[in-house]
């Protein structure tokens, strides 16, 4: 990506041969310019669409990654991932359009406040209402700062418009870093392989007429020219993210293993986390009422201290749902042991007492079985009265049991 992405377009360059002190002082400049940038760039938006129309993504994922990380290819995976659908928003592609050749045809720069203002543009795209993927940005301390200051702008539309008819377009907004890491001597191993194989791919068509030719980078077939790509990406989107890693969710995947590794990586690392990416309002409602995992974590203990307190406090009644379930419902189970699902209807009063039907559920629990009951009553016609018309009916009670449990395998020759 960094191929197309002008020389002149990253300040932050210059910074990196300074003096600590002018250094600093040359960052302390670019913090400042970005509060420019950013007004102005704001401006424009809010008179263009009107500050009740400014609706950007719920969830942007910043992804950064050294070349051969393996960005392209897990893209699509990380879409999938999040629930995203609509391409991801590679900047240097951005930035390849007639009106910003023309600036650099004119001999102009394509510095950060062009940057800045042909992307957010484009994150107002409804398409993107529920997140994208950025591809090469933030790049330069500017563009960092920018960043800072769009999730801020975001924050306050959503205190804005809360009490308002537009409450439901300004969401909670989410942001994520996601950087795929390799080290150096992968990073060129992967370019220089990369490489070879676009060379092959190449001469197979060139000298068989089908198929379209790859472009052949110099990064990908000179181990020098791909160390020095991988040092750019060091000094320039790898510092830019890890500048933001105190402000947003960092996430460093380690991509130096096998694909299903690196997947796996990153499954683990945006699992869904409700605190989060829940409004806070929303989360304050909903977090009292305890997580499954919380629940399963002593379901084990709590079921053996329920068995024993029948056995204890209720041993009569306990012997009673035993018994009922020898006689009436496991040989019906053991009937369907192939396809590991049994159901069984009773109208047995036993099963009028709820606790009677907790000790039936955890018994099975116990035994290794999952039992769910459903009632279903029917109004069964006892008495008609010819005078009147009227019908009356007594409720039956149906108890209607599923035990499911895992079946037996059949070999099939």
């Amino acid at each position: 990506m960094n191929k197309t992405l002008p020389v002149k377009q990253a300040p932050h360059h210059a910074a990196k041969a300074l003096p600590p002190s002018k250094a600093d002082k040359h960052e302390d400049l670019e913090v400042k310019d970005a509060q420019i940038i950013f007004n102005s760039v704001w401006n424009e938006l809010e008179a263009k669409y009107g500050r009740a129309r400014l609706h950007f993504p719920k969830e942007l994922i910043l992804l950064g990654g050294a070349p051969g990380a393996g960005k392209g290819t897990n893209t699509p995976f990380i879409m999938e991932a999040r629930g995203l659908t609509c391409p991801p928003i590679v900047v240097s592609s951005l930035l390849d359009t007639p009106e910003m050749r023309r600036i650099k045809d004119s001999g102009n720069m394509v510095g950060d406040r062009e940057v800045v203002s042909i992307l957010f543009k484009k994150l107002l795209d409804p398409m993107y209402q529920d997140g994208a993927i950025l591809d090469g940005f933030p790049r330069t301390v500017a563009q960092v700062e920018c960043m800072k200051l769009l999730y801020h702008k975001m924050l306050q539309l959503r205190a804005e418009f809360y009490n308002t008819k537009y409450r439901a377009l300004f969401r909670q907004p989410i942001v994520h870093i996601m950087m795929l890491f390799i080290d150096e001597k992968e990073s060129v191993a992967r370019q220089l392989t990369r490489g070879r194989e676009v060379i092959e791919h190449n001469e197979e068509v060139r000298s068989s007429g089908l198929g379209e030719l790859l472009e052949e980078r110099k990064t990908d077939t000179d181990p020098e020219a791909a160390r020095r790509r991988y040092q750019v990406f060091k000094e320039r989107t790898y510092d830019a993210l890890q500048s933001l890693r105190e402000v947003f969710h960092y996430h460093f995947i380690n991509a130096q293993g096998s694909l299903p590794e690196v997947q796996q990586n990153i499954i683990h690392e945006l699992q869904y986390q409700s605190s989060l990416e829940l409004d806070p309002r929303t989360f304050d409602s909903v977090h009292r009422l305890p997580i499954a995992s919380k629940i399963v974590e002593h379901a084990r203990q709590e079921l053996v201290k329920r068995l024993d307190g029948y056995e204890m406090n209720s041993p009569e009644l306990l012997h009673k749902v035993i018994d009922f379930i020898e006689a009436h419902i496991m040989p019906i189970v053991v009937h369907h042991a192939i396809t590991g699902n049994a159901n069984i209807n009773s109208e047995d009063p036993l099963l009028n007492d709820s606790i009677a039907m907790a000790m039936l559920i955890d018994v099975f629990s116990e035994r290794g079985y999952h039992a769910t009951v459903d009632l279903h009553k029917i109004e069964v016609p006892e008495k008609f009265d010819l005078q009147s018309g009227e019908i009356s009916c007594r409720t039956k009670k149906v108890w209607r049991i599923q035990i499911r449990f895992k079946g037996s395998e059949i070999r099939r020759g």
